[in-house]
């Protein structure tokens, strides 16, 4: 089996003619390359960095090594999520030591020349998304599958400090869903009997992303069924829910994802090695499991898991138009900085503050200790439903926009059973 080959630059840098900095990240750059049986490494146009979010010593350590060795990024690169929100720096409820360690695992990215944009969904600023077939090398799960599913742009599932050599090097492993053969589908979700009126309701994406995401293992999943216009917002959703409940770093929808024109195009005409039928009651059940507890009081929403776009913004903003959060419910909208820039110009933001929900940016809701109330949380997101009872030690219930929306003015769990079948 042929080894991994560098090329002359790849070489010179690995040698240190581009500095130590370069040098030690082009070491763990051919590592993983050999690792993954990659022959070659291959330029990337991007990063978007993962390891701005502060979990432990060994993050900062690998930062202020990097920086101290004087790295700069060589292309562009924007960060994900860190552990502080910067605007609203009073919302952080943790201790002040780990505040610092973070807050300074931020500076060091940004004094390597990453943007401070601080969001998981980086495709939301319209200057960073790539363009079709492009390869980037971009961390957080929800920001791989959307850029490969729904832009079609070609990323491995580059996790904390692979991500960063990449950026500092602008190379990648020719490996994974960089290559074509790996981003064939090789098995499908067929939808059926499922109704006009969920097939047409963004909670359908998430809790079919959820059991996708339970189902597919490591095969890249094709679905079948959906309408043939989705919404980039429900198919972030749908992605994001499948990258948390499972290993997807990329999906198929027939008609609607750009890889995806007919199922045999997204299989490249090769019989999948499974089949796999969704109906009602499958929907239902997934949606179910996204809930620890059923009813009754809650202490708190949380909307924007990924972060809230400014169609979204819009559409929270009309629905709290009117009403207002409960006196006992905290409700908390995480966005990206530059999605809410926007929205405060549009008059959202003020209108959405004074109905009493609080806004949060840079971070999110289930990674950093933000929510004061101790009672259950409702969400619209599958990604936070599935990852907020671990890390925040809170029960969870699951619901719609709309339905999170009824639950936060009246202080209890208001669901439609009916959309369900």
């Amino acid at each position: 089996m042929p080894g991994l080959n560098l090329d002359p630059g790849d070489r010179a840098m690995l040698e240190g003619a581009e500095g130590e900095a370069a040098a030690l990240a082009m070491r763990l750059l051919t590592g993983v390359a050999e690792a993954s049986a990659a022959e070659s490494l291959l330029d990337v146009a991007s990063a978007h960095i993962d390891g701005g979010l502060y979990h432990g010593q060994a993050g900062l350590d690998f930062a202020e090594r990097l920086a101290s060795l004087g790295a700069r990024v060589r292309i562009p690169t924007t960060l994900n999520v860190g552990a502080l929100d910067l605007l609203h720096p009073e919302r952080y409820r943790g201790d002040a030591e780990t505040a610092a360690k973070a807050r300074r695992l931020m500076d060091l990215h940004v004094g390597m020349g990453c943007r401070p944009t601080w969001t998981c969904a980086p495709y939301q600023i319209a200057e960073v998304r790539p363009s079709f077939g492009e390869h980037v090398a971009w961390g957080e799960s929800n920001a791989i599958v959307f850029a490969n599913s729904v832009l079609g742009a070609r990323t491995d599932r580059y996790g904390d400090f692979l991500d960063l050599c990449a950026a500092v090097t602008g190379r990648a492993p020719a490996a994974g869903l960089h290559l074509d053969r790996n981003r064939l589908g090789r098995t499908v979700f067929r939808l059926e009997g499922v109704s006009e009126r969920l097939l047409d309701h963004d909670v359908l994406f998430p809790v079919l992303g959820h059991l996708v995401g339970m189902r597919t293992g490591p095969l890249v999943p094709v679905i079948e069924g959906l309408p043939g216009e989705v919404s980039e917002d429900r198919l972030k959703a749908l992605g994001a829910a499948a990258a948390s409940s499972g290993a997807v770093g990329m999906f198929h929808a027939v008609g609607t994802t750009p890889e995806a024109p007919t199922l045999e195009h997204a299989t490249s005409g090769r019989p999948p090695e499974s089949l796999q039928t969704i109906g009602p009651a499958d929907l239902r059940t997934a949606r179910d499991e996204l809930s620890t507890v059923g009813g009754g009081r809650i202490g708190a929403v949380s909307l924007g898991t990924p972060h809230a776009s400014l169609d979204q913004i819009g559409a929270l903003a009309t629905l709290m138009d009117g009403r207002t959060v409960a006196p006992d419910v905290e409700a908390y909208l995480s966005t990206g900085r530059d999605v809410l820039s926007t929205a405060a110009e549009r008059g959202w933001l003020e209108a959405l503050e004074r109905a009493g929900v609080r806004v949060v940016t840079d971070t999110c809701t289930y990674v950093t200790p933000v929510i004061e109330s101790r009672g259950p949380v409702m969400t619209d997101s599958a990604k936070w439903a599935y990852y907020a009872p671990g890390n925040l030690g809170v029960e969870v219930v699951f619901g719609s926009l709309e339905e999170c929306v009824r639950s936060a003015a009246s202080g209890r769990v208001e669901r439609d059973d009916g959309l369900w079948g």
